[in-house]
């Protein structure tokens, strides 16, 4: 039994709280969640039901500790509930209260910690308090993308750049909009290449934003001058500001070679990330694949401390 929620995060007058909600129906404390709609990934479910809960728009950012625990199922089965937690910052809402629940508070860590009602709950405030320690927890999203399933070569005989998306890959393109809006892209950079443009323009006409087309990022441009996909990268990290990068499958060694020197590979679940990049970055990332790095700080001082993989069904 699939579900996602929020850990929403301030730091107050110098002091580090997180928002708790109260369900009437349970009168209970915990974080703000719900079940995943039908094809809903976790993600975008994530965001939603925080929004949904307590009227605030947040940014996902770093993921946390998964909760599991024995449940009773509408069939009077007992089922397994997994719910994915994510760290996130309110960026908007009207903040009314909705869908069950009655109450919320922005709380100091110790006291939220006595407030929770469930110890499972509280494995993921540690791990957001332990990252607020560590200086990991303030990040901003660089989410690489690999264009969605194209025509093969074979059947397209004019110019490989002018190549479309087949029906999987329009399909796929469509399903990165809320992906892609869970983490509140907000700038886009992508090949000119039109299988590149058709997987990252529905979220780039949703959301209103223009894309910057590279000619680094292209196969062509990348055969040409091969340095160009690692400086676009490094001046995203120069940037900071939450991008994606939308390219191909040959170019995608580059995009991730000048990333993975940030990798920060000290502290609990380093392994773990190392092994996701090292798994995406042999794969060249599956075709209409997010992969999320969350950045900590900018320029040189950029740290990649968490590591998602958004992969098509």
């Amino acid at each position: 039994m699939p579900a996602a929620g929020t850990l929403p995060w301030r730091v107050h007058d110098g002091v580090l709280e997180v928002a708790l909600v109260h369900r009437p129906r349970y009168d209970d404390w915990s974080w703000p969640k719900g079940k995943l709609d039908p094809g809903e990934e976790w993600a975008p479910a994530a965001a939603r039901e925080t929004f949904e809960e307590t009227g605030l728009k947040v940014r996902l950012g770093r993921p946390l500790p998964d909760a599991r625990y024995l449940m009773l199922t509408k069939t009077g089965d007992r089922g397994e509930k997994v719910v994915r937690y994510w760290a996130s910052t309110v960026t908007g809402g009207h903040g009314r209260l909705e869908n069950e629940i009655d109450a919320i508070e922005w709380l100091d860590v110790a006291v939220a910690h006595d407030r929770l009602d469930y110890a499972r709950d509280r494995d993921q405030l540690r791990a957001l308090v332990r990252a607020h320690g560590e200086g990991t927890l303030d990040t901003w999203p660089l989410v690489v993308v690999r264009h969605a399933k194209a025509l093969p070569r074979g059947d397209w005989k004019k110019d490989d750049q002018q190549r479309p998306l087949e029906a999987r890959g329009r399909e796929r393109a469509e399903a990165l909009i809320p992906v892609l809006t869970a983490y509140q892209i907000s700038r886009i950079l992508t090949s000119p290449s039109l299988r590149c443009l058709d997987t990252i323009s529905p979220y780039a006409v949703w959301s209103g934003i223009a894309p910057r087309a590279k000619r680094g990022l292209s196969e062509e441009g990348h055969e040409a001058a091969p340095d160009r996909a690692g400086e676009h990268v490094e001046r995203a990290l120069e940037r900071g500001e939450a991008v994606a990068i939308c390219t191909h499958g040959p170019v995608m060694g580059a995009v991730l070679d000048a990333l993975s020197p940030r990798l920060e590979l000290v502290g609990e679940g380093s392994v773990e990330m190392l092994e996701r990049f090292v798994e995406a970055r042999d794969e060249n990332l599956a075709k209409g694949e997010a992969l999320v790095c969350h950045v900590a700080g900018t320029g040189d001082e950029a740290r990649i401390v968490a590591v998602e993989r958004h992969l098509p069904t």
